[in-house]
């Protein structure tokens, strides 16, 4: 079966071949009902963009560089499907690199990417980037960057982030509301755009119930399980010791459930955990996992049609700022439900 064409379904619905090009780019000229029309026949009838001849009638390459932390981590991968998929319908190619939480390696691959001509790159910054004159240096040449999920405040450009303070002040109020006190935080690198806006979160719901704001309840750990042991031990020395931990991301919290449990601390009766990013397995682990879902899908397909306004220069396009996507807790057994 042959491919269909722009020019079969300018037949089909009897418009003319520009139109129907320009109703598929998303062309604020085109009006809405006729755009409606062709993106449905389209799908219909299973049509996709030739990238090959696009590029070389746009001089463009159609092709999005994508650099995250970590392929292997849940959040990256869901976030890497919503963004293929958004690439895909819209005539791209995808690139995925990885920084592997490496400044330097952040670094090289941005230039690579730049080197092989990409139109565009959505980005996540590295845990040790707290330097972003790179993405500047392209930002002042015009070149399309969006960063999702971990951003900068010192790059002027188009930012796709969860309710990062809402998800953490939603999970501490949960832990109070079911009677805990002392609520220890377990979170990443402090410089971290997600570990500022989550720990304000978590200070907000302490403050407006009524408890204290406590730093020795606080704690920074890199992403290696041999560091967070340590963190739990000297926590549980305390006196009294926490009866909730608040862990700023899923994998924080299995490194918690997993040295709690080794020093046979009951869940949840004596220590309530509450994680953030609702991994695949959460609801499988014994006692079932609470967490704050994070939509990591829906930040990826925001950012890929955010990154390709920004590519094709739309007069229509969003003014750049930061776009937040609703969070939502999972109460489950780990925290008494």
């Amino acid at each position: 079966m042959e491919a269909v064409t722009i020019k079969d379904i300018a037949r089909a619905l009897n418009l003319s071949t520009s139109t129907v090009s320009r109703a598929l780019r998303g062309s604020y000229e085109i009006n809405p009902e006729t755009k409606r029309l062709v993106m449905e026949y389209a799908e219909r009838m299973n049509y996709r963009p030739n990238p090959i001849a696009l590029s070389l009638k746009e001089n463009r390459s159609r092709v999005i560089g994508v650099i995250v932390p970590q392929i292997a981590n849940d959040f990256f991968s869901q976030a890497i499907n919503g963004i293929e998929a958004i690439a895909y319908n819209r005539g791209y190619h995808v690139i995925i690199a990885q920084s592997h939480e490496s400044f330097e390696r952040e670094v090289v691959t941005v230039q690579q990417s730049v080197a092989r001509k990409v139109d565009g790159l959505l980005i996540s910054l590295s845990s040790e980037t707290n330097d972003v004159s790179h993405l500047q240096e392209l930002r002042q040449k015009n070149f399309p960057i969006v960063l999702f999920d971990r951003v900068s405040d010192e790059l002027d450009t188009v930012k796709i982030v969860s309710d990062n303070y809402g998800g953490a002040f939603a999970a501490t109020e949960h832990l109070i509301r079911s009677g805990r006190r002392r609520i220890a935080h377990v979170t990443i690198p402090p410089y971290m755009s997600i570990t500022q806006e989550r720990l304000a979160g978590y200070r907000a719901a302490l403050e407006q119930n009524g408890l204290p704001y406590d730093e020795s309840l606080i704690r920074y750990v890199g992403f290696g399980q041999h560091e967070i042991d340590p963190i739990v031990d000297d926590l549980l020395e305390q006196s009294p010791p926490p009866d909730a931990f608040f862990a700023a991301s899923d994998r924080l919290a299995l490194g918690c459930l997993a040295t709690l449990q080794a020093r046979r601390i009951v869940i949840p009766e004596q220590v309530s955990i509450v994680g953030f990013t609702n991994i695949g397995v959460a609801h499988l682990l014994s006692p079932p996992m609470s967490t704050v879902v994070q939509p990591a899908k829906e930040i990826g397909q925001t950012a890929a049609e955010r990154l390709i306004e920004l590519i094709e220069r739309k007069q229509k396009a969003a003014p750049i700022g930061t776009v937040r996507i609703p969070t939502q807790l999972i109460a489950r057994q780990s925290s008494g439900v």
